[in-house]
């Protein structure tokens, strides 16, 4: 076509190539069913094409079935006799899966053993170490046992073991009620224990316990320890703790005021989580009177101490 071609010519050659258009439009009507309405299409007189709705809707849409729309027609044909279920089932009912069970509260249970090592000090008082702890119960109630003791010189030289119910307070925090025994060297104590355990800001692992025995006694301590991750398998630990007693205890070698202090300094290798070997150094100070009473037996108030041993925990 050219700039030549009369206007008449565009025009007619225009509405020839749009009447396929138009007649395509209605036959797709004709053959629409809308809510179960028939709606064909006529032309009324004043050119327009108009629809026509039909008078009697369908079965489907008096049912509600499909909010009203008969897909079956639609497509032209009926739902196969084996169609998915609208739920999407399969006929599969709803069921545990074994092994897939997450409960919010379980029963938990732990041994650790955190130092079970061999003693060799600067004084010649080699001799075994153990501190330890073990835990039974739920998330909020546990049953606690603690125990920290040394051998040397062929007998038992002091040995700490607590029994305690702990109850979580806080995300990172229990406190803990109980009773502790001494065992050892000297005529063996009884308390009853008041504490708080947890892990403070910068993961420090931290207990703090008040003791409360017969005739007056009092007690107190508390520990401090941090492991550093150097690898993945290699943990540098260093532990800070000490004791405080309120009177005398000449037949157990403990004064009052702050009595002894204890720093240490351990490395360990992981070989598995459960199992990791270390070596380290620990300096042990007596103070005030404890150092007196260290003194009158042969030893001295300080004493540098190598260690070597296992952590181990179930």
């Amino acid at each position: 076509m050219n700039a030549k071609t009369p206007l008449t010519t565009m025009l007619v050659m225009a509405l020839a190539a749009a009447f396929p258009l138009v007649a395509m439009a209605q036959d797709a009507a004709q053959n629409m069913d809308m809510n179960g309405m028939h709606m064909p299409i006529f032309e009324s007189s004043s050119g327009h094409l108009q629809h026509k709705p039909k008078a009697k809707a369908s079965s489907t849409a008096k049912a509600g079935g499909n909010h009203g729309m008969d897909m079956s027609t639609m497509q032209g044909v009926s739902a196969p006799f084996a169609a998915r279920s609208s739920d999407y089932s399969d006929g599969y009912g709803y069921g545990p899966m074994p092994g897939m069970e997450m409960p919010d509260n379980p029963v938990i249970a732990m041994l650790l053993l955190d130092r079970l090592e061999y003693v060799h000090a600067r004084d010649g008082g080699n001799g075994v170490a153990i501190d330890g702890e073990a835990w039974y119960g739920k998330n909020f109630n546990k049953l606690w046992l603690k125990f920290e003791g040394e051998h040397a010189d062929g007998q038992l030289q002091d040995l700490r073991a607590e029994a305690l119910w702990s109850h979580a307070i806080a995300t990172y925090w229990n406190t803990q009620l109980g009773v502790r025994h001494d065992f050892g060297v000297g005529p063996e104590r009884t308390w009853a224990a008041f504490g708080i355990e947890g892990l403070a800001p910068w993961w420090f692992q931290t207990e703090a316990t008040l003791y409360v025995g017969p005739s007056g006694r009092t007690a107190a301590r508390v520990s401090v320890e941090y492991e550093g991750r150097l690898t993945q398998r290699l943990i540098l630990q260093p532990e800070l703790e000490a004791n405080a007693y309120g009177k005398n205890d000449p037949r157990r070698g403990i004064g009052s005021g702050l009595s002894d202090a204890r720093a240490g300094l351990r490395l360990r290798y992981e070989i598995r989580r459960e199992f990791a070997p270390y070596v380290g150094v620990e300096w042990l100070q007596r103070f005030a009177q404890t150092a007196d009473f260290a003194r009158a037996q042969g030893q001295s108030a300080g004493d540098l101490r190598w260690v070597v041993g296992f952590r181990i925990w179930y």
